[in-house]
């Protein structure tokens, strides 16, 4: 199981074919990428930070969690910080699992859990401001 921050670009391909194995009959994979609007307002880019250390455990955790709760093989966890422009990758989820009811269940339950324990923040710049917006910081059920 891979867990990173990074501030590379990030490659979805490789990242879902790491986690592709024999035992696994479907291997899905969830990229968030930089979008132009939000809340109602044009995005200029994004800018992520984070608590580098404490975010790939927390990664790390969720994985653990996906094998306990969802029967995954194998699992990656993979998020940007720096500057993202408009269409770039963010964060890649890939798992992959005997079956495709459990690898969409995972990667549901690993996008909730990473808005709400992973200490990553994000801030959104516009032509008229910026604001930062933290994790949420609530356990997803």
């Amino acid at each position: 199981m891979k867990v990173e921050i990074t501030t590379e670009a990030i490659d979805p391909t490789v990242i879902s074919s790491s986690v592709k194995n024999i035992e696994a009959g479907a291997v899905l994979t969830f990229l968030g990428t930089a979008r132009k609007t939000s809340r109602g307002r044009e995005v200029t880019y994004l800018e992520y930070d984070a608590y580098p250390e404490m975010a790939e455990k927390k990664m790390a955790f969720i994985l653990g969690e996906l094998k306990e709760k969802y029967n995954i093989t194998d699992g990656a966890f993979v998020h940007r910080i720096g500057r993202v422009e408009l269409g770039e990758n963010i964060v890649v989820i890939a798992v992959s699992a005997p079956h495709s009811q459990e690898a969409f269940d995972a990667c549901r339950y690993a996008v909730k859990r990473l808005k709400s324990i992973v200490p990553i923040w994000k801030k959104e710049v516009w032509a008229d401001g910026e604001e930062w917006i933290g994790y949420e910081g609530e356990l997803y059920e």
